[in-house]
């Protein structure tokens, strides 16, 4: 189910010790929504690219990590090059993890373009603000809930995004807390009625 390599074994430890166990569920739902959405649309992607980049997407949100002047996402691609540097991966590889989770909080890639960063926007914009609903149908939500809760996921992710555009007005987060209502659009969300904490 996961990639069994030791650097998505390291990127699991990292995100257990640093992430709250809200942000830590968040980031493997969101490995394995975008894996099941990758597999249903034919979308070949390097696994384990693709979960070390979900498991560390949101760690420029953590105390440990956040960063007094950065954006989040960038923040946390540096830490995720170091990351990639230190697991012995090539100079490519390690960007490449790093690109990843900056392009998670920029427009649309496609598919072809990138398919690591565009399996990452799906599963974090479903996760977030429940875009893309018909892609997970119910019993496949309820499932993947109950196994990795909730745990109150919207609100955290709210206030983080909130602090984050306090403090840094010119970052992703301010436009998604100011100009895109990401307070309406976190409330709407299926998953927020779908949960079992």
């Amino acid at each position: 189910m996961f990639p069994e390599t030791p650097a998505a074994a390291a990127a699991l430890s990292v995100a257990t010790r640093f992430h709250s166990p809200t942000l830590l569920n968040h980031s493997i739902r969101s490995y394995l929504w975008g894996a099941m959405y990758g597999t249903a649309h034919g979308i070949a992607f390097d696994d384990e690219l693709f979960y070390v980049s979900a498991l560390l997407h949101d760690i420029g949100l953590t105390e440990a990590f956040d960063n007094y002047k950065l954006p989040f996402e960038v923040a946390g691609g540096h830490l995720a090059w170091t990351f990639g540097t230190a697991a012995g991966w090539p100079e490519e590889r390690a960007a490449k993890v790093g690109e990843i989770i900056v392009l998670h909080m920029r427009e649309d890639v496609s598919a072809a373009a990138d398919p690591e960063s565009h399996l990452l926007q799906v599963a974090t914009s479903w996760e977030v603000v429940g875009r893309r609903p018909e892609e997970f149908p119910p019993d496949t939500r309820a499932e993947m809930l109950a196994r990795y809760p909730w745990l109150g996921f919207g609100a955290e992710i709210l206030a983080n995004f909130e602090d984050q555009a306090r403090r840094k007005p010119d970052s992703a987060c301010a436009v998604s807390v100011g100009k895109r209502d990401m307070a309406g659009l976190v409330a709407a969300n299926p998953l927020e009625s779908d949960r079992h904490d």
